[in-house]
């Protein structure tokens, strides 16, 4: 399967046309992230790839696509009307293009081109394979020889899955930081930048929006910090270190960041007694500060969003486990009445980008449960949720107290 990558139409319908006939298989992307996603699901042979795109343009989806094992060695074609120059060439191959074909496109050159790089993808992969199965094959006759068979054979399995589940997990984490680094946190900066010119230049003898300013640039201040630690959590170039952190606190910083939006949706927030638990505060915030932002997203029109907040300490890492006052672990509900969902797709609202709900109706990126769904994880936790389509949503969510 080859993937032409362009952000006009015309060319991608000539593009693929041109394949076609000579019996090619060929998906389309209009834009770098749209490829992102589909090259996360599908395996494809070959990329041809525009380099002027806005946004994301060709040069930055090859440098993604290098920095991962599972994508490294696609091979990547790329297509240019006005960066002739020396310098653009020489990036392309830099950034792990094979080959660079300026616009308009001779039709024979390209299917020439695209044979010639399909072929030799086909034959590495037939070297690879051999080579896999060369090097099985000994393992093999080694297990034979000490009476192994049956426990290495199981063994190299666990470890293809392992390593497959790995490649899959560091991709996704991939197309994840590029998404929090390039979509939020250059909007906040300007929002910051902004809002003190207004500061400055108008509100100087005002002083309650003086006050309401600075609380706007604290609360991009800390969204600011936060989007770098789950940058950096994302990438896992730095491991840092947990400590005693007080959920209470952590909920109450999350409702001060909130308070417009709930004040503006008349939400009721009901949070009992929560606990102190190890962890990392800025993730922990994390969690809480999406769940409840979901809350009240997805709302019932002229309801009042009501959120719970309640917690209790439980003997076992288990969704079941009874409660236990000296227990190891806590048992922590965010419940709300909202338009809930159906609990079919409960695997599809923790995987990224998925949504269940119509994103011109509730805006989104469909990160946001995903991330706390890493977060927990990496507290060694679990979350679910419980939910009916109009009877609002219950997430359960289980951390370890130490």
């Amino acid at each position: 399967m080859i993937l032409i990558v362009d952000d006009i139409s015309e060319n991608l319908v000539a593009l693929k046309k041109t394949l076609e006939v000579h019996n090619l298989q060929v998906d389309t992307a209009q834009s770098g992230e749209e490829a992102l996603k589909k090259i996360l699901k599908q395996n494809y042979s070959l990329i041809v790839l525009d380099v002027q795109m806005p946004g994301m343009d060709g040069f930055e989806v090859a440098e993604i696509l290098a920095g991962s094992n599972r994508t490294k060695d696609i091979p990547v074609i790329f297509l240019s009307a006005v960066n002739r120059q020396k310098r653009f060439i020489s990036k392309g191959y830099e950034t792990g293009g094979v080959d660079y074909i300026t616009k308009p496109v001779d039709p024979d050159l390209l299917i020439l081109k695209v044979k010639t790089f399909l072929k030799l993808s086909e034959q590495k992969t037939e070297l690879k394979n051999i080579r896999d199965i060369l090097s099985k094959e000994v393992e093999i006759r080694k297990a034979a020889e000490e009476n192994l068979e049956a426990k290495v054979a199981e063994r190299t399995k666990e470890l293809i899955e392992k390593n497959e589940e790995l490649e899959f997990r560091n991709h996704e984490l991939q197309q994840f930081a590029w998404v929090v680094s390039h979509d939020l946190k250059e909007p906040i900066r300007k929002i910051e930048l902004f809002v003190k010119m207004i500061k400055e230049r108008y509100l100087a003898d005002n002083e309650k929006a003086v006050d309401y300013v600075d609380r706007t640039v604290r609360a991009a201040q800390r969204m600011s910090k936060l989007i770098t630690d789950l940058l950096d959590y994302s990438r896992l170039s730095s491991d840092v270190a947990p400590e005693k952190t007080d959920i209470n606190a952590v909920v109450d910083e999350v409702l001060t960041d909130l308070d417009y939006l709930i004040e503006q949706n008349n939400a009721i927030i009901i949070k009992k007694d929560l606990p102190k638990i190890k962890g990392v505060p800025s993730q922990l915030r994390q969690i809480f500060q999406n769940l409840i932002s979901n809350s009240l997203k997805f709302s019932k029109k002229d309801i009042s969003p009501i959120i719970q907040i309640n917690s209790e300490r439980i003997a076992e890492r288990n969704f079941d486990a009874p409660v236990d006052e000296k227990g190891l672990f806590c048992r922590i509900t965010v419940t709300d009445n909202g338009i809930g969902f159906d609990e079919r797709y409960l695997d599809k609202i923790f995987i990224i980008f998925q949504s269940l709900n119509d994103r011109r109706e509730y805006e989104g990126t469909g990160i946001g449960l995903a991330i706390a769904k890493k977060i927990i994880e990496k507290h060694n936790g679990l979350i679910t949720a419980k939910s009916q389509p109009g009877e609002g949503a219950s997430f359960i969510i289980i951390l370890p107290v130490k």
